[in-house]
């Protein structure tokens, strides 16, 4: 399997996963199950779906999006500048206010970014940001950044976030994804990606602020073995592991998930199916599972559904990151 696979197969599975959570999200399994079944395809929202109310099949959301803005600022300059990705996110969500969207920036996350604007330091804006929003558009920097040297990713990873999200506890969740996606491109195989992205989000947390919150590294091990043994996995995940926009909720519900002995479709399905922040886990799963298994792992027809609704393709996005991969490691472009 080629680097240009796994970079596409982690994008689009990014995309897949947050479109197939996209009409279940914020909702309880009862209620999942009760309008939609176990999700197996792409849907429409229901009549109880709020946040993407009327959103026809196939649709992305923020995840996918600000995943793309910042891939797009990794793929133009090899690094995130904090003030050049203050000024997208905003931009992104001006456009999708004018939209009629109501996908958009979190309270915090907001604060953090109009105060940045108006000249307050991005290693301090988002001193307080614990939500999963870093992990969630994280996975191109995984694209971008070998795995080793670990220091090097794990300051990308903290320079993307920090901005928004500049606690331990969040900085820790987006390197996990983010390691987990960048050993894949190197060829690690699952337990060893797992093995790297716990370890890259040990050392982020360093370098957050202090938040008390449980240990993702930890939990992400007691997650798994957790889910391994549920009789039920979907009441193992919103019940006990918990999928909320925590990150030590989803963020460990999503590496857990990736975890699992499933096929790659199975996965980001329950991710769709377990409630709570679905198309955030969906994205999460989609994009570390698809980095591991390459483009190939994906439904033909679920990918060109998800293009024709959305209007999106990687054919250009997906090499300009390698090439930038090809230039941090030394290395002629794949």
């Amino acid at each position: 399997m080629n680097l240009l696979s796994r970079a596409q197969g982690c994008l689009w599975g990014l995309a897949i996963g947050d479109a197939l959570g996209m009409p279940t999200q914020d909702l309880p399994p009862d209620i999942i199950c009760a309008d939609y079944g176990h999700i197996h395809s792409l849907l429409p929202a229901g009549p109880r779906q709020v946040i993407a109310a009327g959103a026809p099949a196939g649709m992305i959301t923020d995840d996918t999006e600000q995943a793309i803005v910042l891939a797009r600022l990794l793929a133009a300059d090899g690094r995130v500048d904090p003030r050049a990705l203050t000024d997208a996110l905003l931009t992104w969500e001006n456009d999708m206010i004018a939209r009629g969207s109501l996908d958009l920036l979190g309270p915090s996350t907001k604060r953090a970014l109009l105060a940045i604007r108006e000249g307050a330091s991005p290693a301090d804006a988002g001193r307080t940001g614990t939500t999963n929003g870093a992990a969630m558009r994280v996975a191109p920097v995984g694209i971008v950044v070998p795995s080793e040297p670990m220091g090097e990713l794990v300051d990308a990873v903290v320079a993307a976030s920090r901005p928004t999200h500049g606690t331990s506890v969040a900085l820790a969740g987006a390197a996990a994804v983010a390691g987990v996606v960048s050993a894949a491109l190197d060829g690690a195989d699952l337990a060893a990606a797992l093995e790297f992205g716990l370890a890259a989000a040990a050392e982020a947390a360093a370098q957050g602020t202090h938040f008390t919150a449980p240990d993702i590294a930890l939990r992400t091990r007691w997650a798994i073995d957790q889910l391994r043994r549920a009789p039920d996995p979907i009441t193992a995940l919103f019940h006990l592991i918990g999928t909320s926009m925590q990150s030590h909720e989803s963020v460990v519900a999503a590496l857990a998930i990736t975890a699992l002995d499933i096929p790659d479709w199975e996965a980001v399905c329950l991710a769709a199916s377990a409630g709570g922040d679905t198309d955030t886990v969906g994205a999460m799963v989609g994009a570390m599972r698809g980095a591991l298994s390459g483009m190939e792992t994906w439904p033909a027809d679920v990918v060109n559904q998800i293009a024709e609704r959305n209007s999106l393709s990687f054919d250009t996005l997906a090499p300009a990151l390698l090439e930038r991969r090809a230039r941090a490691a030394g290395k002629d472009a794949p």
